[in-house]
């Protein structure tokens, strides 16, 4: 690692009129320009009455059922790239109006195609096996949608009768609403004021500068910084609690209205992953959490100081070997790492970099954070808030893992089977990941330049399995409370969140106040029981990036099938296909020992 040392020194925001091209996605391939999308939105309004059109038909014959399971495809195929390109203008600039009402009509005809084909899981549910046998022994092309039948059939003690199911799916803008509220109010309308340094000067505070400016060496900076955007978040700590509540009281809803005994089994059961992944994650955490007091007193002791704050613990441990790695070079260094992967791999990479599909930098408006976006025909989409920086790099990592997922499932399974379910979702980013750390280590010996890796692998276990499983037990406990018949208030949240971070990071930290409002700004808290697969994803792919470094090409091959598997099997056997169980602790077990066995090498590097 030859960089040069990293200089505090943000630059302004742009807008993005005045950002290069160069840098932004090339959205062209989805479609030429606006227009283009409107004519694809008018043409796709004709789908509802095709898809009305086989309500009380589906058990009548076989090539009838096969005609609809064909019209399916044909429906996601067409939406696909209207909501897409839509969802991608908007985030762009969330506050452009023309974007935001091209995004609405996009959710409104989901929610028009979702209600015109409500009668779907019924009638497919009400077939009977005997009959439904019959039609497959009748048309072999039937066969490909076995699978998807028996999913849908898999949940029918949930499904509804016709005109419920009817009902509920015209009710989906309505439980959308949350969020699309908080997206707008978070992205667009929030703004903070800006924190001064030691020297007085004035750093710009975003949602994308946030992070990098606790990073800084100045600690007047990250605590001025830590305050400008909590005490923002705290002045509008009613509305962002009743967003919260709606959120945690629609998926409630939703979750009876379908007769299931909470909203999070509601939840894990509509991508089939059984409560117990969930709840043993939070005790196998919990049991860990001495390994995590163990970091935050060895961070304290690292850095010197009398009383470590929470806008200390993202600082680096080793701040002379902080570095500056800009957008080519961490291209470079992500291509080198997972070169382990095969060069057919890489080659989509490079034409990833190389062809628009990869929005780097911050401007005004745009949405903040990095995904990768559920679009993948003609190709994934990027979306990033670039800085030069090593977590930034690691960012290119983790986003292209979710992308060749994506890709590869789309170019080896039918649409039906293309879209992977989130919890296997994080697995292929994290590896990716993984691979560039074990590929920076490799290379680097240097005392200094080792113990920056380490704290920065560390990082990612605290920030990964520990902090996300810090949000999920968040999460799980809302839940309770909303299924108790509580209002989420901003008292009751702000206390919970606080003992959670008491218990979680423990004696070592003197815990600021302000941290109790944290959970205003997590993005995920909308995503219906999401964050916990960052922690299960994190903890697979550490087994099976090991695998992949040491099992030869049958891991590699083993690793490339599950990218390509889609949905094609159920979470659970697609991970052990990959290399790893999570019906057990043992891969969260593992994952938090090598913690462990990290912070002794740091130790003895530093202490």
């Amino acid at each position: 690692m030859n960089e040069s040392r990293e200089i505090f020194a943000p630059e302004p925001v742009p807008d993005r009129t005045a950002s290069d091209p160069a840098y932004q996605w090339d959205l062209t391939a989805i479609f030429p320009d606006d227009a283009a999308w409107n004519a694809a939105l008018e043409a796709a309004n004709g789908l509802k009455d095709e898809l009305a059109a086989y309500e009380g038909r589906l058990g009548e014959s076989s090539a009838t059922l096969l005609a609809y399971m064909q019209l399916s495809e044909r429906v996601s195929e067409t939406f696909s790239p209207i909501y897409g390109y839509a969802s991608l203008k908007s985030d762009e600039d969330t506050a452009v109006a023309r974007y935001q009402d091209m995004q609405g009509k996009a959710q409104n005809l989901s929610v028009a195609l979702s209600t015109a084909a409500a009668f779907e899981m019924t009638e497919l549910i009400e077939i009977p096996e005997e009959r439904l046998e019959r039609f497959y022994a009748e048309t072999p092309e039937l066969e490909k949608y076995r699978t998807a039948i028996f999913n849908a059939r898999r949940m029918a003690a949930h499904v509804l009768t016709r005109p419920e199911e009817a009902l509920l799916a015209s009710a989906g803008n309505l439980g959308a609403a949350p969020y699309g509220i908080y997206n707008l109010f978070e992205g667009a309308d929030l703004k903070f004021p800006d924190a001064a340094g030691a020297d007085g000067a004035p750093h710009q505070v975003t949602a994308g500068t946030f992070i990098p400016l606790l990073r800084a060496p100045d600690r007047t900076l990250r605590r001025n910084a830590f305050h400008a955007l909590y005490d923002t978040y705290l002045g509008t700590q009613n509305t962002f609690a009743a967003l919260l509540n709606a959120q945690m009281k629609q998926l409630q809803f939703f979750a009876e209205a379908r007769h299931y005994d909470s909203a999070l089994a509601a939840s894990l059961d509509a991508t089939n992953v059984p409560v117990p992944v969930y709840t043993g994650l939070v005790d196998a955490v919990n049991a860990n959490l001495p390994k995590l007091h163990r970091y935050v007193a060895l961070r304290k002791r690292l850095m010197g100081l009398d009383e470590l704050h929470m806008y200390d613990i993202y600082t680096p441990l080793v701040p002379d070997a902080d570095v500056t790695i800009s957008y080519r070079r961490a291209q470079e260094l992500v291509l080198d790492a997972l070169s382990v992967l095969g060069e057919d791999y890489t080659a989509v990479l490079r034409r990833a970099f190389s062809e628009g599909w990869i929005d780097v930098y911050e401007n005004i408006g745009k949405r903040s954070g990095a995904y990768s976006s559920g679009l993948s025909r003609p190709h994934p989409y990027v979306l990033l808030n670039h800085k030069d920086t090593l977590d930034c790099a690691f960012t290119i990592a983790h986003e292209l893992g979710h992308a060749m997922h994506s890709y590869l499932s789309a170019r080896h399974q039918p649409t039906v089977y293309s879209d992977y379910v989130i919890f296997v979702a994080e697995v292929a980013s994290t590896v990716n990941e993984s691979l560039l750390m074990q590929h920076l280590l490799a290379k680097t010996e240097e005392p200094r330049a080792r113990a920056y890796l380490l704290n920065y692998f560390l990082e990612q276990f605290r920030t990964t399995v520990y902090r996300q499983t810090l949000f999920a037990e968040f999460e799980l406990l809302c839940g309770e409370m909303t299924g108790r018949g509580e209002t989420l208030t901003a008292e009751a949240l702000n206390a919970a969140y606080l003992e959670l971070n008491r218990r979680y990071y423990g004696p070592a930290v003197t815990l600021d106040d302000e941290i109790r409002i944290e959970w205003a700004r997590v993005p995920h808290f909308y995503y219906n029981y999401y964050v916990y697969q960052y922690a299960t994803g994190f903890s697979a792919a550490m087994a099976i990036s090991r695998r992949i470094l040491t099992g030869g090409e049958a891991a590699r091959t083993d690793y490339l099938r599950f990218l390509s598997s889609g949905c094609s099997q159920s979470p659970i056997d697609l991970l052990r296909l990959a290399g790893a169980d999570m019906t057990t602790a043992e891969p969260i077990n593992a994952a938090l020992e090598l913690f462990n066995q990290l912070m002794d090498e740091m130790e003895n590097l530093l202490v």
